[in-house]
């Protein structure tokens, strides 16, 4: 076999790890939470601190990737992710499991970004990368598919460090197949970091996720808590206004000009928002108040991930019939309606009560697969590499988001309880869910006006002619 493909097995590889561990764990935190004796905002934390470092330094994943090569940040990178795998594995407590996965995510930022980079050096030939692209995409849906189901099979079975732990062989033979595969060819950028930009995002992603998490203990109106806020407001505001001033930001906010992009970020963030709090809460649901295995929890959310891994490969012919504004309304839609026939299942419930529903979220969730084409197509040339980063980064902070948002209603719903532990816990997730839910069909009239045809041609190009400029 030639060696570009081995090179194609390791990028995947490599990818698939990342993509795995944003869900692995998610039926493995009743097990963590009992064997550690974590509160729920402890396990939000395990979560949230790999999301948070990774969606924090992806974009600088890949200007590192231009300044140093793409293979040289690829390897650092899958170096970096397999020795933190090697700690949150080993760890005895939840303080040091956290700083494992914000490492972790150091290591995810510096590998993923550079994945296409390297696809797009090894292989010259367009119809080749095609290829190539098409089996590396896939690893995203075996890892919804696999990550669930394997993590609840360990976590029964075996330690739960293991979920973890399996990152290290795997990892190790990866950075050999990518060293001895992976031709070291680049050709050096001349780029500056910008720093004041990424230190700002970091202050205001860290504070907001902190007074989310830790609200609910310390007392909202707390004065760390009102602090943590008005830090993360002042932040991002220097952000916005460091962003507008830099030679060469982080995030180009003249993308933000073209109403498709803008709808279809914030769409598609929401998506994110939906399928990360799903994942979070719903495998505490399943073990601790329906009484599902680990194992059992795991494999409920397999329907869920085929589905839409199935109706992924056959929407671009759907957004063909009905246009893309209106597939995508069409899936918001059917997953908000998931979400809300969910937050009506009781504590009495078994998986033929769940499994409707969740084949009916996988159903939605594969219809928004053609959004990120059509975004990207929208912009100028030479732009898309920029907005595909922006749109990333926008769907791992929109998922922060609905594991911090959500868990703060659920913690205040829960403490406001007056029934036991458990019944405290359904009425808070149930009430997270009715949330949830509107927040997805908010969504619908977004994805209707942002993603609609242009009447007017030239209308469009207005704003992307502005960006061109604004980039020369």
């Amino acid at each position: 076999m030639d060696r570009k493909w081995w090179a194609l097995g390791a990028v995947t590889l490599g990818t698939f790890m990342t993509y795995l561990d944003n869900n692995v764990g998610n039926v493995a935190l009743p097990t963590i939470q009992r064997e550690l004796g974590l509160t729920i905002s402890g396990l939000e934390w395990i979560v949230s601190s790999y999301i948070l470092v990774f969606a924090g330094l992806m974009l600088v994943g890949g200007r590192l990737a231009d300044l140093f090569g793409a293979r040289r940040v690829f390897v650092a990178g899958l170096t970096v992710f397999t020795l933190a795998s090697l700690a949150a594995g080993l760890a005895t407590g939840g303080g040091t499991l956290i700083a494992a996965r914000a490492v972790q995510g150091v290591g995810a930022a510096l590998l993923t970004p550079t994945s296409l980079s390297l696809l797009t050096q090894i292989f010259p030939d367009p119809a080749e990368r095609g290829r190539a692209v098409g089996i590396w995409s896939v690893s995203g849906a075996l890892s919804m598919a696999l990550g669930p189901v394997t993590g609840g099979f360990i976590s029964q079975n075996l330690h739960w460090g293991w979920i973890y732990l399996i990152n290290v062989p795997v990892g190790a033979a990866t950075l050999g197949l990518a060293l001895w595969a992976v031709r070291p060819a680049f050709t050096r950028v001349r780029h500056s970091l910008d720093l004041p930009g990424l230190a700002a995002s970091a202050i205001a992603l860290f504070a907001l996720t902190y007074a989310l998490i830790e609200g609910e203990a310390a007392g909202w109106t707390s004065p760390e808590i009102l602090a943590a806020f008005a830090l993360s407001l002042v932040s991002a505001v220097a952000f916005v206004l460091i962003e507008r001033r830099a030679a060469e930001p982080m995030i180009d906010l003249s993308l933000f000009r073209a109403r498709q992009f803008t709808g279809g970020t914030i769409t598609s963030g929401i998506w994110s928002f939906g399928v990360f709090g799903i994942y979070f809460f719903s495998a505490l649901w399943l073990q601790n108040v329906l009484g599902f295995s680990p194992t059992e929890a795991g494999a409920a959310f397999v329907p869920m991930a085929l589905i839409m891994a199935v109706v992924a490969v056959l929407s671009q012919r759907i957004s063909r019939l009905l246009g893309i504004g209106r597939t995508v309304a069409l899936g918001m839609a059917l997953m908000g309606a998931a979400i809300f026939m969910l937050s009506g299942v009781g504590a009495d419930a078994g998986y033929g009560d769940v499994l409707p529903w969740f084949v009916l979220y996988g159903l939605g969730g594969g219809m928004l697969v053609p959004l990120t084409a059509a975004v990207l197509s929208g912009m100028p040339a030479g732009r898309s590499g920029v907005a595909s980063g922006v749109l990333n980064v926008s769907r791992e902070v929109f998922g922060l988001l609905g594991i911090t948002v959500l868990g703060a209603l659920l913690s205040a719903r829960q403490a406001a309880s007056d029934g036991p532990p458990l019944a405290a816990f359904l009425d808070g997730y149930q009430f997270t869910l009715v949330i949830a839910a509107a927040v997805v069909l908010a969504a619908i009239p977004v994805a209707l006006y942002t993603l609609r045809p242009p009447r007017n041609p030239e209308q469009e190009e207005r704003p992307q002619a502005a960006m061109a400029g604004s980039a020369n």
